[in-house]
């Protein structure tokens, strides 16, 4: 080890930074662990059959993505309208509705699904307006708000809105409801508007890419501070001999 010599400044900035990109790659196996346990439970709770969706202050977390089956009354006149694209880019609007259960009572903010920004209105779309007590299907969500500080604020006046703040709709209605919304199965609508089964769930999983990535620039750094304090060695042996 004569000719390795690297020098005390690279070797306390390199030892840290190779410990800290190793702790960066562990860390990344374990993200790709518990990513994976979280698909596989979410797919098993998407194929597993509806269930009466308990009334009270249920925990959002723990229904995401849970298929539940509701009974009653959807009330049209107090519909909300998510601004939302669909296939192919296209704009228009998620329609949630709040809808009345008949044996609970209680309010569920339902997602009934898309329609083009010209069918935004209910008036162009009569037919969609089921009446009467009906049974529906759908997919527990939790609600969500705005990622950045600088997104416009949801439109109360024009009754259009940019994300799910389940709080700022209840106010909007005027009436409590339920914690979470359930986005509705894709279903035969008379008229064929709203499009149901909008749920989309995408869970990348990149975290053993990532790992590689760390462990990747960890032994790069290694390599760089052997081929280093080799040079510097046999620079230093040369200039004493």
């Amino acid at each position: 080890m004569k000719n390795f010599s690297p020098g005390l400044v690279p070797t306390l900035v390199t030892i840290p930074c190779v410990l800290i990109l190793l702790a960066l790659t562990v860390w990344q196996i374990n993200r790709y662990d518990w990513k994976t346990d979280l698909v596989a439970t979410i797919n098993s709770q998407l194929a597993e059959a509806p269930v009466t969706l308990p009334p009270g202050n249920i925990d959002p977390k723990e229904w995401q993505y849970r298929r539940v089956r509701l009974t009653g009354e959807f009330e049209h006149d107090k519909e909300i309208h998510l601004f939302a694209h669909a296939d192919k880019g296209r704009a228009g609007f998620q329609i949630i509705t709040p809808f009345r259960r008949t044996v609970e009572g209680d309010l569920v903010l339902v997602n009934r699904g898309w329609v083009p920004e010209a069918n935004k209105e209910p008036a162009t779309r009569p037919e969609g307006q089921i009446e009467g007590l009906v049974t529906v299907t759908g997919i527990v969500r939790k609600p969500w708000s705005k990622a950045w500080s600088f997104m416009p604020d949801n439109n109360w006046e024009d009754n259009v809105w940019l994300y799910g703040e389940l709080d700022e709709m209840a106010e909007h209605l005027g009436v409590p409801v339920e914690p979470v919304f359930v986005e509705l199965d894709k279903a035969n609508v008379p008229g064929g508007l709203p499009i149901g089964g909008q749920t989309r769930i995408t869970l990348p999983n990149n975290h053993i890419q990532y790992a590689f990535t760390w462990l990747g620039l960890a032994g790069a750094m290694v390599i760089i501070y052997l081929l280093y304090g080799l040079k510097r060695g046999r620079a230093l042996n040369e200039k004493n001999a």
